[in-house]
């Protein structure tokens, strides 16, 4: 029933949150280990983010009974309805690209020091995010009505399970669902930072940043060859890499190609810390309010909306 069999994988990621919160919740450890254990359950709910991300691009499965279901399960190991996820992804920032109607662009920070604004980027691009996923929900609630059906769907199993837990034990349940769905969407929001920040939209390859280590892309399922990812967005996970090295990394700035994101970080954020470019010219941000890009991308909203829970 996988579409590629790479997806076993994927389903592993997702079984491990589930396995690490549940025995969180049943053991619930103490001290240092119950930090380390929510730090931990909290990384395995940001891969379960990449996930919701992939699924939203690329069906897992063939059969679209299949995908609907998968998209539960992913929603409750994410957190959040990943349906919420395609208009202000797939609409806004894949096809408007750290323009003005992507509501995900980097220029909506401009702290002097450069680590607040990848700390503070969630929240300078949440509110609208959100304001237009629910404004597109409106539009799209008689146009597509099986995509809201698919919504609903998930935001009554999400925030249902959710509610339930807290009923039995509030306390487990913020330490083991709450904060590490927080910050898997933290950290999906964020990494669009990491990648588009300093880069050069207007560029055939160069309009965004990779990270090809392979530890790296292991665990996040090759979501760090993202520039390919914004060339064929509905390419899998797996081929990736390949279409990277034969597409991408050619002609490529190198330093559009970064070995590793830990080091990336410290450069960037902490020392030097400087906000520059690819090239390393100070980054000049022009601060403007959001263009409407759900009117701009009504039009092709069926398409896009119609490829969640889709299969043959």
């Amino acid at each position: 029933m996988l579409r590629y069999a790479a997806d076993w994988r994927t389903i592993f990621f997702l079984c491990l949150f589930a396995a690490l919160a549940t025995t969180g919740w049943v053991v619930n450890p103490t001290g240092p280990l119950l930090v380390g254990w929510v730090v931990v359950t909290a990384i395995s709910s940001w891969i379960c983010a990449v996930i919701a991300h992939n699924t939203v691009h690329c069906p897992v499965f063939r059969p679209r009974w299949a995908n609907r279901l998968f998209q539960v399960w992913v929603s409750l190991s994410y957190g959040f309805p990943i349906s919420e996820y395609v208009p202000g992804h797939n609409l806004s920032h894949h096809k408007f690209m750290q323009e003005r109607q992507d509501v995900m662009r980097t220029s909506k920070v401009n702290f002097s020091w450069n680590l607040l604004n990848f700390l503070l980027f969630f929240f300078a691009v949440g509110p609208g995010v959100t304001a237009g996923n629910y404004r597109y929900k409106k539009v799209m609630k008689e146009r597509l009505p099986q995509w809201n059906r698919q919504l609903l769907l998930e935001i009554i199993a999400v925030w249902g399970v959710k509610l339930g837990l807290a009923v039995i034990d509030w306390r487990k349940t913020l330490l083991f669902v709450v904060v590490p769905h927080l910050f898997a969407v933290w950290g999906i929001t964020t990494v669009n930072f990491l990648q588009h920040d300093g880069c050069d939209n207007d560029h055939p390859v160069n309009h965004s940043r990779n990270f090809v280590g392979r530890l790296f892309n292991f665990f996040t399922l090759n979501n760090g060859f993202h520039g390919i990812h914004h060339e064929t967005p509905g390419l899998h996970w797996s081929l990736t890499p390949a279409a990277h090295a034969e597409r991408y990394h050619p002609t490529i700035h190198p330093a559009l190609e970064q070995p590793s994101l830990a080091v990336y970080m410290f450069k960037t954020f902490i020392y030097p810390g400087k906000r520059v470019t690819f090239d390393g010219k100070p980054v000049l941000v022009q601060r403007a309010p959001d263009n409407d890009w759900v009117v701009a991308s009504r039009d092709t909203a069926a398409s896009e909306l119609g490829a969640v829970g889709s299969g043959n």
